[in-house]
């Protein structure tokens, strides 16, 4: 069956929810203002639909891919790099962990991953290692630990941002077990570290569950790892070089 300009309006308004339209049809089908009409509201959705995810997804400010100086690591996979800005990983619910010491562009990146999921009409949660385990410690029952446990799995892309920065006990070590389990192959995280795998149990002393945390998360992922000198002390030091550059042409001046 061939479907027509005005059915696929239809099916269009139905989406959008326009059942004044919808039971007005036959009236209105062949109207010339119709599809600016759908169009117009289709394209305010979809304006309100991203304002409101970019405010729940508590993304914050970033620089754009456009700004990372790729001259500056000594180690990274541009071609990786690339391949995990087609999102392929987000339907596959595959997870990203991005690893490195301070300062190499590891939050900048997944920032603008979360940023290219939302545009792709993911719903998005971007916060830190401590931010996420310590909301959970914090949960004084059973059940409200399951009902935040919940909000944590509900959206489509979880970034986990600073793990290695503090250590934890062993029950953040559970905790955070039971994000990644809860969330295994159904919805992906992206998780910065500056920790090496094998290094994970500075983060988590003694835990006993560091390294099925560490198997869970990684069975299926993507890994990039970064090498170099942290890029924010290169840029304090030109910033401050810069000041001195401007006193010191302030005081041949006077």
């Amino acid at each position: 069956m061939t479907t027509t300009p005005s059915d696929a309006l239809a099916e269009q308004a139905r989406t959008l929810g326009l059942w004044g339209l919808i039971a007005r049809w036959e009236e209105v089908r062949n109207e010339p203002w119709l599809e600016q009409v759908i169009t117009i509201e289709s394209a305010e959705r979809a304006r309100r639909s991203l304002e409101r995810r970019l405010r729940s997804s508590r993304i914050g400010r970033f620089k754009p891919m456009a700004d990372f100086d790729f001259a500056w690591p000594t180690k990274i996979d541009r071609e990786q790099l690339d391949d995990l800005f087609t999102l392929s990983w987000l339907a596959a619910a595959t997870n990203v962990v991005i690893v490195g010491p301070n300062g190499v562009g590891k939050t900048m990146i997944a920032r603008n991953l979360a940023h290219q999921a939302l545009l792709r009409g993911a719903s998005t949660r971007v916060l830190t290692a401590s931010e996420l385990l310590n909301d959970l410690a914090a949960q004084d029952s059973s059940r409200a630990f399951q009902c935040r446990l919940r909000h944590w799995v509900r959206p489509g892309l979880l970034v986990i941002d600073e793990l290695g920065y503090l250590s934890y006990d062993n029950r953040h070590a559970d905790l955070l077990f039971e994000v990644v389990s809860a969330r295994y192959g159904i919805k992906p995280i992206v998780l910065t570290t500056n920790k090496a795998f094998a290094d994970w149990d500075e983060v988590f002393p003694n835990a006993t569950s560091v390294v099925t945390l560490v198997d869970r998360l990684v069975h299926n992922s993507e890994i990039l790892k970064i090498e170099g000198p942290s890029y924010r002390l290169k840029e304090a030091k030109e910033r401050e070089a810069r000041k001195a550059a401007e006193r010191a042409a302030r005081r041949r001046a006077k």
